[in-house]
């Protein structure tokens, strides 16, 4: 079996048999990851704490069989025991996770991913006065780099410039009066330019922007990744707002 090294991410883990664990890893290098860690949950395992959920690892690990690897060597570079350990930085982490887990592809090296992962991450572990809105902006740049990017400032149909106040999820963003389906009704006011604040904002929004077109902004946001996904994300659903 080969042996190789690679930074990743853990996105998640699940029991095998007694004392085993099977790991989801986003790494730099090889895109997603599946691996057993072997006896990682026996009491005083080698591994110790260090392949928990969010954690920032350097592996090594032997190629697998049927497509699961095994960890031979593991050291944390970054615990994110803050995220880890509070409940709102969690939910939001966890939506992070599963998010960037359901559109990595296995041995698909995606290092825009990896590194957005990682600083939306770093983000939550300075402990935000708005951890959701971090969660927000993570999951509109998820969507760009995974090929989805909303048009907020054409019509998603024609190209015609400008802010234009109706939203579609399948046709990818804004539309014009022209393009819109009849009866389709305009983004109360501010949802627009809260999204734009989300998408070039340094992972916050203004004081201005009102909390109801924050609220509005971040679950149309939710709800265009879940349609582009293919369904939703059932961390989201725990992030307080």
């Amino acid at each position: 079996m080969a042996l190789y090294r690679e930074q990743g991410i853990v996105l998640r883990t699940t029991k095998l048999g007694e004392t085993d664990r099977i790991l989801n890893v986003l790494t730099q290098g090889r895109g997603k990851v599946r691996a057993v860690a072997k006896g990682v949950r026996k009491p005083g395992s080698r591994f110790g704490g260090r392949l928990e959920p969010f954690g920032h690892v350097d592996l090594q690990l032997y190629e697998g069989r049927r497509g699961l690897d095994i960890v031979n060597q593991a050291e944390l570079i970054t615990p994110f025991d803050a995220v880890r350990g509070d409940w709102v930085l969690s939910a939001c982490g966890s939506t992070m996770v599963e998010a960037a887990d359901l559109l990595a592809q296995e041995h698909e090296r995606t290092t825009s991913l990896f590194l957005l992962l990682l600083d939306g991450l770093r983000q939550l572990a300075t402990v935000p006065a708005q951890p959701s809105v971090v969660l927000d902006a993570y999951l509109l740049r998820l969507a760009s780099v995974a090929g989805y990017h909303p048009s907020l400032d054409a019509c998603a149909g024609c190209g015609r410039a400008g802010r234009h106040e109706v939203f579609h999820l399948e046709l990818g963003g804004a539309l014009c009066a022209a393009c819109a389906p009849v009866g389709s009704q305009p983004l109360a006011e501010g949802v627009l330019d809260a999204l734009a604040a989300l998408r070039e904002a340094d992972w916050g929004l203004d004081a201005a922007v009102a909390p109801a077109a924050r609220r509005l902004a971040g679950s149309l946001v939710a709800s265009y990744l879940s349609h582009h996904l293919g369904r939703p994300l059932a961390a989201w659903e725990l992030v307080p707002r």
